[in-house]
């Protein structure tokens, strides 16, 4: 798989595969064999996928405030078990917590975010988070202050990197005025059914930043919906003779180099298909297309 870059000279630059994977689904239901997960991550490190993403708040929703945590210790023990935690790049968040009922909430304080890092260090077994995120501006909190924690955490030497998600250009710009080169990459939803992100992909061009889309997929699930919301997507596809998830993992791609898209799977089947997106070149005529 070709590969593209996250980080800088101050931080280090790390090569990852273009094409990364979602953790957050990974027994989020409790329905998925373990055996199944293993062998979904061992597929995608086949087909060269090296950059893995979880968070703090993935887990069971109706266990409240103990799904904290599930997500990173599964992730973290599926790598230890098939023995390759040198091959991956994994990266969390901080930021969101859960509640009764399954609920999400909010909590960017200092102390909030101080003692999720340590948290997260103990789940995943590392003394150094290698990609740590910030999961979603938190209204209570001015995001400056969050930028300062954050910088506080990278300074400490506990994260390598720093993360932004769910973050809009003004943010990135003062994160980004705050953090320097710690900064490195922001993770927003992006997909052919959600396009407005393009302003954040443009500053993370301007500023060097990865940008991993969420949800790259999202609105591509069902056949019906497809050919009806996005039928470019699905014309290219049967002309290709490939996924429409193929394609529009491709598309997103193709918007620029700092691109990471991050798909999530829970099959082996699932991950192979998106990263082989990868090697999916568009013509300009699809792409102009896809972009209607």
């Amino acid at each position: 798989m070709q590969t593209r870059e996250i980080g800088n000279d101050t931080v280090g630059r790390v090569r990852v595969g273009a094409v990364g994977l979602g953790c957050m689904t990974f027994d989020q239901d409790g329905q998925a064999p373990r055996d199944q997960l293993l062998a979904t991550v061992r597929a995608a490190l086949d087909a060269g996928v090296t950059l893995l993403d979880t968070a703090d708040a993935y887990g069971h929703g109706e266990q409240g405030a103990d799904a904290m945590g599930q997500n990173e210790r599964l992730v973290a023990s599926l790598l230890d078990e098939l023995g390759v935690r040198d091959q991956v790049l994994l990266a969390t968040k901080a930021g969101h917590t859960r509640g009764e009922g399954g609920s999400w909430d909010l909590d960017s304080s200092p102390e909030h975010l101080r003692s999720a890092v340590d948290r997260s260090l103990e789940r995943l077994g590392v003394e150094q988070i290698s990609l740590w995120q910030h999961h979603r501006p938190d209204p209570a909190v001015p995001y400056e202050e969050v930028a300062q924690t954050l910088r506080e955490v990278h300074e400490s030497g506990k994260v390598r990197m720093v993360g932004l998600s769910n973050a809009d250009p003004e943010q990135i710009r003062l994160a980004h005025g705050i953090l320097g080169d710690a900064l490195v990459s922001v993770q927003n939803q992006f997909s052919p059914a959600f396009r407005s992100s393009a302003p954040e992909i443009a500053v993370c061009e301007e500023l060097g930043l990865a940008f991993l889309p969420w949800s790259p997929l999202g609105g591509l699930g069902d056949a019906k919906a497809l050919a009806e919301k996005h039928p470019a997507f699905a014309e290219v596809a049967q002309a290709r003779g490939v996924s429409p998830q193929q394609v529009a993992l491709a598309w997103e791609l193709a918007q620029s180099p700092r691109v990471i898209p991050i798909p999530g799977a829970k099959r082996p089947q699932s991950v192979t298909d998106s990263a082989a997106a990868a090697s999916l070149e568009l013509t300009p005529e699809e792409l102009a297309a896809l972009d209607a």
